[in-house]
């Protein structure tokens, strides 16, 4: 058995040549990432009428056949319409040995297209939870927010982290972490986690952010650097270091602070206190080990906070404190780190739409 912590690598390709991860075809090396496993699409995808969790003691094909209104065959290709929500099995299954549990989230570039995408399971009353000794498939919930999207069989748009108990860092140890190696610029915020606030006086301009247009064309999720970002996005600007949030609306800002990951942890993104304010920053973030490190090329990697106002409209001003990174420990050092030879996208990054629109 591995040590405690989040699994790294090493022990993910462990867990896939001993049939505990499987898959209707085989597993390549590009989907093991330093601490998490891409998960893919399947061939299906079933269009129903609500979200839902299949519940203690029942599958999810038998809710399946409750809520399906009618099925969409991804295998040249099919459109997941704006606003609708659809469940995808995924070709991923998992025999979970006792002690391990999983942890699902959507990748960073789903996040940033505002596609609400969660992991559910056979008997599951939580989403992106998978408990010790799950046996059986994985599927996942799409829900496209602001855009439609192109997708077909095998696209990545969710991963799963796998934990041997708990570990997550105390306050005093997420201080005592931070004196030892930097975890942000400035005088860190801790409690329950390392707080980040949000950049609305950059350095260069005035440009603090982008809002997702109302009504757009579709994205092929396959198209990398393709799409003009003045067709999916209006620019956010300010010169009073604040603006209003309007309900509904989804924006990309970043976070003031640039955050570092240390080699031996992990970290994930957590919600902030729902009293700060009348809107969400997105919490479906896994950062791996290396994300910001300088010894990976990630010097002044700051964070990219979606986020999405509710009911009332919202004043976020800068510096606001906004989100919090939980920290983990790894059970063991991964074998190569966010951004060393993994062409990681983000690495190093600012204020940055995803990785399918041109720069600017």
């Amino acid at each position: 058995m591995t040590g405690t912590g989040v699994l790294s690598d090493s022990a993910i390709r462990a867990m896939i040549a001993a049939g505990e991860i499987s898959a209707h075809e085989p597993i390549p090396e590009a989907q093991v990432q330093p601490a998490s496993l891409d998960l893919r699409l399947g061939n299906t995808a079933y269009r129903v009428r609500a979200s839902f969790l299949s519940g203690k003691g029942r599958t999810v094909a038998e809710r399946l056949a409750e809520f399906e209104m009618h099925r969409v065959d991804l295998t040249t290709g099919a459109v997941l319409e704006k606003g609708c929500v659809y469940v995808v099995p995924l070709m991923e299954s998992l025999a979970l040995p006792a002690g391990l549990t999983a942890v699902a989230n959507a990748k960073s570039s789903t996040g940033r297209l505002d596609l609400l995408t969660r992991t559910i399971t056979d008997g599951g009353t939580e989403f992106d939870r998978i408990p010790e000794g799950y046996k059986g498939p994985l599927y996942a919930e799409i829900c496209p927010r602001s855009f439609s999207v192109l997708v077909r069989p095998g696209m990545r748009l969710n991963q799963i982290r796998f934990r041997n108990g708990q570990s997550v860092l105390s306050d005093a140890e997420l201080q005592a972490l931070h004196k030892e190696s930097a975890l942000v610029s400035g005088v860190p915020v801790i409690s329950e986690g390392l707080g980040f606030s949000v950049d609305l006086r950059p350095a260069n301009g005035d440009l603090v952010g982008y809002r997702a247009k109302p009504h757009t064309g579709v994205i092929d999720l396959d198209r990398l650097g393709h799409y003009d970002p003045a067709e999916f996005w209006e620019e956010v600007r300010t010169k009073d270091g604040r603006i209003i949030l309007d309900p509904g609306a989804f924006y990309i800002l970043v976070s003031r602070e640039a955050v570092t990951i240390p080699p031996d942890y992990a970290a994930e993104m957590a919600p902030y206190l729902a009293m700060v304010g009348e809107f969400r920053v997105h919490y479906a973030g896994f950062f791996d080990p290396g994300f910001g490190f300088d010894g990976a090329g990630g010097a002044g990697s700051r964070g990219v906070l979606e986020v999405r106002c509710h009911e009332a409209p919202f004043v976020l001003e800068d510096g606001q404190v906004v989100g919090r990174l939980v920290y983990e420990r790894m059970a063991e050092r991964p074998a190569r780190l966010y951004g060393t030879g993994i062409k990681s996208n983000y690495q190093g990054q600012g204020l940055k739409l995803s990785k399918h629109f041109r720069a600017g």
